[in-house]
């Protein structure tokens, strides 16, 4: 098992990158979510002052889009400059790669199958308390700031927070993108709701939002109070439009795509059938969104609209530093899920591939949080929750929350072999509206994580993430591995129960086919296995239905059954005739 690390280092030195396996994590029981006091946990415990925070929040950014990761490739001079004040978190991940199950998760401090927030088409919030109503009566001011995405189809304001801009769904770049020439001649605009008041959106969306930002903390908040602000940026979602400044800075920019994206018979062996028909869909690298557009030419995009979010972190830093808030905020950067371009031939998220759980995450306040430092421990947006409230001095955790306080952690207290995280449990849960990703629930534990897919005719996965970190070698039906596959999935079944200890499928009602279109004459679908051709009348034939087991293996590796199982012809040419 892999060494966790924790180390001190001059920026840039040590730094890790796309290749880096994550270290190995020590198993643990699932956290009780029993109120739970946080001083009982030392050094995790309560904060000894409250402290101001700010949780910046981008949308679909990859675990490493940001230019200390890719130096001389991606300019975010404010991103990098954190890095070098603050610590970088490189296995940081989500427990469900899609926006609205992500940020449900975060501002509950509850895994989706208990928010009951699974996907993007508009579930209920109701019975639902986010986290910063807690903060509110630990005396905070509170305020959001941007994309919501998540629940009831509404911009209106949410409890927790005394002040609120937000906008519909995924909201929008510029204030008239995709109205028609007519009504925008007409005085149509996208709009903003400003505390319940809609207001038209005046210019790019990242920069407006900025803008209600710096107004909230300059003149718009009771200054005798801690604050939190949550800005949640629109950006670098789909489909990505840079503001005038950046629209041609990455013109020249030669990107490179992981050299799983090409369609190869080593890329997908061992891969499940659905991994390649995916391919040829709107979530796949050969007909991305349904257009013929290069993932090489789309980053261009990406990042061009990431500089803008970069210049807003910036505006922020800055003005901490200048009014001596610095040293009294801590200051959060991280993304709501991971996104893939062309791993494995996918692009977007929702898979349980480590690009689209991994997430970048910066955290920042001279003289509580380390600097130029890179913690391997490992975090989940579960864990935001309760590692606020402790960083503000509330003293007992709700009983809602799941995640794991993680205070010390952050500050050094803690190293990250004391951290000692709980199993990392991922869901997914299939769209009607993107048909293409099944179902998916992993765990990870230690170095290794296991993958299985519900309601689907298909393979399971097993990784080596310390050998194998860009997940080329399923180990899933490898005999060396059985007791891990049988292990980890029994542990999955188990951390997998809702808080009623039931096993259930959540889903929405479905009001189309979904995006179901493949390109014309592009790559086709995915065999069978080919270990699954097999003749008729075998004794064996009951064999893949037994559970899997040592036995099993040393059987198959015999060539004999398992479970000898003469079809109902051959029992009965057995039966004494009269």
């Amino acid at each position: 098992m892999a060494a966790a690390t924790f180390v001190a280092v001059p920026f840039l030195q040590g730094r890790a990158d796309a290749q880096t396996p994550r270290p190995a994590a020590p198993a643990s029981a699932k956290p009780s979510p029993t109120p739970v006091p946080a001083a009982s946990a030392q050094p995790g415990r309560a904060a000894s002052r409250p402290r101001n925070i700010i949780f910046v929040l981008v949308d679909d950014l990859r675990f490493d889009g940001m230019g200390f990761l890719q130096p001389g490739l991606l300019h975010t001079p404010n991103i990098d400059r954190m890095a070098r004040e603050g610590t970088y978190f490189p296995n940081a991940v989500t427990t469900s790669s899609l926006c609205s199950p992500s940020r449900a998760t975060i501002l509950t401090g509850m895994t989706a199958r208990n928010h009951g927030i699974v996907d993007n088409n508009d579930s209920s919030e109701a019975g639902l308390t986010f986290f910063p109503a807690y903060l509110q009566q630990a005396g905070y001011q509170t305020a959001y700031i941007g994309k919501w995405h998540m629940g009831q189809a509404s911009a209106g304001p949410r409890a927790g927070f005394n002040r609120w801009i937000s906008f519909r769904g995924q909201g929008d770049y510029y204030p008239t993108t995709g109205i028609s020439p007519a009504d925008i001649a007409a005085g149509k605009r996208h709009m903003l709701n400003v505390d319940g008041q809609e207001v038209a959106q005046k210019g790019y969306i990242t920069d407006e939002l900025t803008d209600y930002a710096m107004d909230w903390l300059e003149r718009g908040r009771d200054q005798s109070k801690p604050f939190f602000l949550y800005l949640s940026h629109k950006g670098v979602h789909s489909d990505p439009l840079p503001p005038p400044r950046y629209a041609h800075q990455y013109d020249k920019a030669q990107f490179t795509l992981p050299a799983s994206a090409a369609n190869t018979p080593e890329n997908y062996r061992g891969k499940p059938m659905w991994v390649y028909n995916q391919r040829n869909t709107w979530h796949g690298i050969d007909f991305f969104y349904n257009s013929d557009m290069k993932m090489t030419e789309y980053l261009k995009y990406y990042y061009g609209t990431l500089s803008a979010i970069d210049d807003s972190l910036g505006r922020i830093m800055t003005y901490l530093r200048k009014t001596g808030q610095d040293k009294d905020t801590l200051v959060v950067f991280t993304s709501d899920n991971g996104f893939q371009i062309g791993d494995h031939g996918l692009i977007d998220k929702r898979t349980a591939y480590e690009a689209s759980v991994r997430v970048p995450l910066l955290i920042w306040e001279p003289g509580t949080v380390p600097a130029a430092t890179v913690n391997s421990g490992r975090l989940r947006g579960l864990d935001f929750a309760p590692t606020f409230l402790t960083a503000a001095g509330v003293p007992t955790m709700p009983q809602q929350f799941e995640g794991q306080n993680a205070w010390g952690l952050l500050t050094g207290a803690m190293t990250p072999a004391q951290w000692n995280p709980s199993d990392f449990i991922y869901e997914y849960y299939w769209e009607w509206t993107f048909p293409q990703t099944p179902t998916t629930f992993a765990i990870t534990r230690g170095n290794l994580k296991y993958i299985q897919y519900h309601g689907i005719y298909d393979r399971d996965e097993l990784y080596d993430l310390a050998a194998d970190p860009t997940e080329m070698h399923n180990l899933a039906d490898d005999p060396a591995h059985v007791q891990d596959k049988v292990t980890l999935r029994r542990a999955l079944y188990q951390q997998m129960a809702n808080n009623r200890g039931q096993h259930m499928i959540p889903y929405s009602q479905r009001l189309s086919i979904g995006a179901v279109r493949r390109m014309q004459g592009g790559t086709g679908p995915a065999p069978f296995p080919a270990e699954w051709q097999v003749g008729p009348n075998r004794d064996d034939r009951m064999d893949d239905m037994m559970p899997d087991s040592p036995a099993k293996v040393q059987a198959r590796a015999a060539g004999r059954p398992f479970m000898v199982a003469p079809t109902v012809d051959q029992q009965f040419k057995q039966i004494p005739q009269k």
